[in-house]
């Protein structure tokens, strides 16, 4: 009897899906998240009985055949990418991308990371970067003098200097992906580039298909608290499915066992 093997699998894909679920309303206040989905396949088949077979010298054939199932497996955790709510603050330096894009960010190895956060701070000096001190690519310094900061929809930087005088600042650029939904996370907000998203595009916001920017805003998670609920019943509805199939199978080892 395979019922107790084939159950199981379904417990510990449910109890996987049930981690997905709660790293997303874990992060629903996680600025510039995207939720994961978890996605399952079936396993392999045993076949006791192959469809198409021939049952005779006539040429008839078997029209479906027997075959079971040894259970589910958790096949990809997918990460929607779709737009977060945009919330606004009061920080000069918080940006929110509406649209396509990400901000390029320079990390301390050396390689390019990904980001929806726009959460932005100055270093000591002057510098753009991210809450955890890394500079945002392309670099942008804002001099100690500029009083207000202005960024426009299509990336420009000016500043307006203590004499009332207008400084460009600098171009901020956008990243974007053939499949976004291939770049890996490693924390902090940020995203790497892989074989699976493809190289990344640069470009000005606003321009070819890239998204605009946000000044005074930051976009949130795009985590729906109703749906991940939902979710969650669904996921432990199954699981307790799946205990109550091995509960029977257990019932059913327990008659065999103390037949006379």
């Amino acid at each position: 009897m395979k019922a107790l093997q084939i159950a199981a699998t379904g417990m510990k894909a449910q109890e996987q899906n049930v981690e997905v679920i709660s790293n997303n309303v874990a992060n629903m206040r996680t600025t510039g998240f995207k939720k994961q989905r978890a996605d399952f396949q079936d396993l392999l088949y045993q076949n006791l009985r192959r469809m198409g077979t021939e049952t005779s010298d006539a040429g008839t054939i078997v029209p479906t055949g027997v075959q079971v199932g040894s259970g589910v497996k958790l096949a990809s955790t997918a990460r929607i990418m779709s737009q977060g709510s945009l919330e606004q603050t009061d920080d000069s330096l918080d940006i929110a991308i509406r649209g396509e894009g990400f901000f390029q960010i320079d990390l301390p190895d050396g390689t390019t990371g990904y980001t929806r956060d726009g959460s932005f701070e100055r270093d000591a000096d002057g510098q753009l970067v991210t809450v955890d001190g890394y500079t945002v690519n392309p670099g942008i310094t804002i001099p100690e003098n500029i009083q207000d900061l202005t960024i426009s929809n299509d990336g420009s930087v000016q500043g307006v200097d203590n004499t009332g005088t207008t400084q460009q600042l600098g171009q901020i650029q956008l990243a974007r992906f053939v499949n976004k939904a291939g770049l890996e996370a490693i924390g902090d907000n940020l995203f790497l580039e892989t074989d699976a998203s493809g190289a990344a595009e640069s470009g000005n916001p606003s321009d070819n298909g890239f998204g605009s920017l946000q000044q005074y805003f930051l976009e949130m998670s795009n985590v729906d608290a109703v749906t991940e609920i939902s979710d969650l019943i669904a996921a432990q509805r199954a699981y307790e499915m799946n205990s109550q199939i091995i509960q029977a199978a257990d019932e059913m080892y327990s008659t065999t066992t103390n037949l006379r």
